[in-house]
């Protein structure tokens, strides 16, 4: 009786702790799997987050757009757009800005490629031709206001300042963005999340120039007609 007994114990034994076991490898596939669904809507959240910041910067730059319109013809008796604005200057800052977007291109293709050095090759490229477009735009608003234009000469130099300003203003931290970003890239590589940044960055570098063209073609070139 004892050994049928434990015959019979053994037999269910077994089964069960197969069972346990298959129970405990489901549990850790499925917290494996949780884990990862969880990490995806987080990156997509954030995405959506900068969409949402990207609406409001849609909103900010559409307001000083339209405040520059209403006081474009405001000079006060002063200096205007076309006595002062040099448009050689400004086109060659808009080649370079719009040369900035296709070297953010190509970096995002690199990136897809798995191409980890040739990813930061372009993007340290892209940063290179932002700060020189930051250079030129700082070159003249030193030439505007030597030149006696500055932020409180008349409503409409202040409404220039204020939005051409606002751009270099975001440009600046694009450029503080991408090069945190670069070093990120260089210590660990392409990841997940540095994937995120490099779509979030390339997406934000190629609204900033989008931006630019509206600049480039209301203030500057109706400034000079």
């Amino acid at each position: 009786m004892a050994l049928l007994n434990k015959f019979l114990s053994g037999g269910k034994s077994q089964p069960l702790a197969a069972a346990h076991g298959q129970g405990g490898g489901q549990a850790a596939h499925g917290g494996h799997d949780a884990h990862g669904h969880d990490h995806h809507d987080q990156e997509g959240m954030k995405v959506f987050g900068f969409w949402l910041f990207l609406i409001t910067d849609v909103i900010l730059f559409g307001t000083l757009f339209a405040t520059f319109v209403v006081l474009r013809l405001n000079t006060a008796g002063g200096p205007t757009g076309a006595e002062l604005i040099e448009i050689n200057g400004i086109i060659i800052s808009t080649f370079i800005l719009l040369t900035s977007s296709f070297t953010s291109g190509v970096a995002l293709l690199e990136m897809n490629r798995g191409n980890k050095k040739g990813l930061i090759t372009w993007l340290v490229i892209t940063a290179l031709l932002g700060a020189s477009f930051i250079y030129l735009e700082v070159t003249e608003f030193i030439h505007l206001v030597n030149e006696g234009a500055t932020i409180g000469t008349s409503a409409y130099w202040s409404s220039f300042f204020t939005l051409v300003g606002t751009h270099g203003l975001h440009v600046s931290i694009g450029l503080v963005w991408m090069v945190a970003l670069i070093i990120q890239l260089a210590r660990r590589g392409i990841t997940d999340v540095t994937k995120r940044k490099v779509n979030v960055i390339s997406l934000y570098w190629h609204f900033l120039d989008v931006i630019w063209i509206f600049v480039f073609t209301i203030v500057y070139l109706m400034g000079v007609m």
